[in-house]
C-alpha cells in the first residue's frame, strides 16, 4: 500500500460520501461541513452539537463545532485593528467565547482519551492538533491575545508527527501552514524565534501546495478556503479573486464569497476605531 493510499485512508474520517443515507432531519458530518463552508457558522455549530451529544467521542464533530464557534466569534469581532474594543462592544461575544473554551476542552479531552488507549491513533493525533490550532488561532489572531503557547507547542508536535508519517496529509499541512502564518504575522520576532519560527510566506507556500494536492472533497475545499483567506490577508487580491470565484461555483450561498467577488476583491470598509 503506497503512502498516498494510506494517507487517503487516514483522511477518510474527514467527510462522508455526499448523499449518504441518514435518518430524515438527522445531522451528519457532511451537513455540518456544508454549512460551515457556506459560512452558516451558527447552523454548522448546531449540527455538530447534535453529533457530539449523540456521541461524545466523535472527534470530527468536535473539530467542526469548535471551528464553527471560532468563526462565529471571528465574524462578530470583525477585521478592524481594535480587536479588544470590538470584543468589549459585542454583547454576544463573552458567552460565545465561554462556549468555545468549554467545547474545545471537551473535544481535546476526548482526543486525549483515545490517545491513551492507542498512542498510534492517527485520527486522534491530527484532530487534537487541529483543535489546539483552533484555540491558538482564536486567541492570537481573532482576539489578538498573547496566549496559547501550550497549545502551540502541542499542535506543532502533533501535526509535525502526522506530516512526517504521511507527507501528503493535506489537512495536517493546511493546519501547519496556518500555524506558520499566524505566528509569522501576530507574534513579535523575538518571541517567534523562541517558538521555533513562523513565516507567513512559508505558510502561504504550504497552503498553496496543499490546495493543488489531490484530496477528498472537503479536504480540498478546506485548503482552497485557506488559500483564499491567506491571499486576501497578504494583499494578493487578484489571485484571491480567482480562488473565490472557483469556490463560489460550489458554494453559491456563501455570502462572504459573494461580497468578495462582487467587490472585485476589494477589502470591506473598516469600522471607525
Amino acid at each position: 500500500m503506497g503512502v498516498r493510499t494510506v494517507a487517503a485512508a487516514v483522511l477518510g474520517f474527514c467527510t462522508l460520501v455526499l448523499g449518504s443515507a441518514a435518518p430524515l432531519g438527522a445531522a451528519t458530518v457532511d451537513e455540518a461541513y456544508r454549512l460551515f463552508y457556506a459560512s452558516r457558522f451558527e447552523e454548522s455549530a448546531a449540527a455538530a452539537a447534535e453529533l457530539t451529544t449523540a456521541n461524545p467521542g466523535d472527534l470530527v464533530a468536535w473539530e467542526i463545532r469548535t471551528s464553527a464557534l471560532h468563526f462565529q466569534l471571528k465574524r462578530l469581532v470583525g477585521e478592524g485593528k481594535d480587536k479588544k474594543g470590538a470584543f468589549a462592544r459585542c454583547a454576544d461575544c463573552p458567552k460565545l467565547l465561554a462556549t468555545f473554551i468549554e467545547d474545545v476542552n471537551r473535544g481535546r479531552a476526548a482526543a486525549r482519551a483515545r490517545l491513551v488507549k492507542d498512542p498510534m491513533d492517527d485520527e486522534a493525533t491530527f484532530l487534537l492538533g487541529k483543535m489546539d490550532l483552533n484555540y491558538l488561532w482564536l486567541q492570537l489572531a481573532t482576539l489578538e491575545r498573547k496566549t496559547g503557547w501550550d497549545e502551540y507547542w502541542e499542535a506543532k508536535r502533533l501535526l509535525d508527527a502526522v506530516i512526517q508519517k504521511y507527507p501528503t496529509h493535506v489537512r495536517a499541512r493546511v493546519a501547519r501552514a496556518w500555524m506558520d502564518y499566524i505566528v509569522g504575522t501576530r507574534v513579535p520576532w523575538g518571541t517567534r524565534w523562541v517558538m521555533g519560527g513562523g513565516s507567513k510566506s512559508r505558510g502561504l507556500k504550504m497552503v498553496r501546495e496543499a490546495a493543488q494536492t489531490p484530496a477528498d472533497f472537503y479536504t480540498r475545499v478546506e485548503a482552497q478556503f485557506g488559500l483564499w483567506e491567506m491571499l486576501t490577508r497578504d494583499g494578493k487580491r487578484a489571485e484571491a479573486l480567482v480562488v473565490a470565484k472557483e469556490l463560489l461555483v460550489t458554494f453559491p450561498e456563501n455570502k462572504d464569497l459573494v461580497r468578495f467577488v462582487e467587490s472585485g476583491g476589494q477589502p470591506p470598509p473598516q469600522p471607525p476605531a
